[in-house]
């Protein structure tokens, strides 16, 4: 599975990699919005994790402009965020987002919590 992961924070993105990097996940791992939309003109992914508070273009926007690309229209997109109160995760939901990861997540179960996700999405 193709996995575009989109975290400002170094050692969160060290504990995803740690996490996926022997469960069958092809990672493209971008620090910002920007890089992310620099990254899938060289790769579709088939799912996208995306931080939600970033400097600069936050997941939102991010999430928003990933849209404007034809082949990722219906990429599912999963927020990972602190911010999961009820009312926080339904807006991300309606923003486009087939589901929310809290952090910090948990290393050991994240593949399969991914893999659920988009299971469940199609």
């Amino acid at each position: 599975m193709k996995l575009l992961y989109v975290e400002d924070e170094a050692d969160i993105r060290e504990v995803a990699e740690y996490a996926l990097e022997d469960e069958g996940f092809d990672i493209v791992f971008c620090e910002s919005g920007e890089k992310a939309l620099e990254s899938v003109d060289n790769f579709t992914p088939d799912v996208i994790l995306l931080d939600v508070m970033m400097p600069g273009m936050d997941g939102p926007t991010t999430l928003k402009k990933l849209r404007e690309c034809p082949p990722l229209v219906d990429t599912p997109v999963i927020f990972l965020t602190a911010k999961v109160q009820p009312n926080e995760v339904q807006s991300f939901i309606d923003m486009g987002a087939v589901d929310v990861i809290p952090k910090p997540f948990d290393p050991m179960t994240l593949a399969d919590t991914i893999r659920k996700i988009v299971q469940g999405s199609r």
